[in-house]
């Protein structure tokens, strides 16, 4: 893939500020996905409908493989369904963070669409949540060295508390080590528990009480939908 391909995947938005307080539980103990398939017909019609029930067959016939299938199936569905799309051209929106009915609705959406979905995902799968950070990252353009970054946003798993955790992301399909994507700078990640600055192993931040509006617009929406 050129770098100039590259370049127009990655998110382009100088908000990600707002991700640092979007650490509110996500509950997904029992989905109505019979629910959000129907409701993916009513708003995108039978392609989204079908796309949102690929989705629900996915987690029923991953939910008993071991963790590492799971991440493999759930990296591998999301990369493989949505098409990168940038919100201002998808919602008519500069950022909006899209459920991830909206987005297999759709069957488009930016890196945090991919990253949302995949963390919902993996929950309902009984993934536990300290295993799993949103993160942001700069990643690298062009030629090593080059200087050219962009802000873009992965999925990290941790096996075990502050090891080095497997990456999930929408710009390279199979899951690889930290130490295997040199392209990525880490600058924090985050679950529902609390928001790690890179380079450290305690949360510098547990319970953010400000800017929680987009998450919680998200968690609201997601409610409606038979996902909350």
């Amino acid at each position: 893939m050129s770098s100039a391909r590259l370049k127009i995947q990655f998110c382009r938005k100088g908000a990600f500020w707002l991700l640092l307080s979007a650490l509110v539980s996500v509950s997904l103990a029992k989905p109505d996905l019979d629910l959000a398939v129907k409701l993916a017909g009513e708003r995108y019609g039978a392609p989204g409908a079908e796309n949102v029930a690929r989705w629900r067959q996915m987690l029923q016939s991953t939910a008993g493989l071991e963790e590492t299938k799971k991440l493999e199936a759930v990296n591998n569905f999301f990369n493989q369904s949505v098409f990168y799309q940038e919100d201002q051209l998808t919602w008519g929106e500069k950022d909006y963070w899209a459920t991830p009915l909206e987005t297999l609705g759709r069957g488009q959406g930016d890196c945090e669409d991919y990253s949302i979905g995949k963390y919902i995902s993996l929950g309902m799968l009984g993934i536990p949540i300290e295993r799993l950070r949103i993160t942001y990252v700069r990643a690298s353009l062009g030629l090593p060295g080059s200087g050219s970054s962009q802000a873009h946003m992965v999925l990290a798993y941790y096996p075990v508390p502050n090891s080095e955790p497997l990456v999930l992301d929408n710009l390279v399909p199979e899951l690889r080590p930290a130490s295997k994507r040199p392209d990525l700078s880490p600058v924090f990640g985050f679950n529902s528990q609390g928001l790690w600055v890179a380079g450290t192993s305690t949360p510098a931040v547990k319970d953010p009480t400000s800017r929680l509006s987009r998450w919680r617009d998200l968690l609201s929406r997601m409610q409606k939908e038979g996902l909350d």
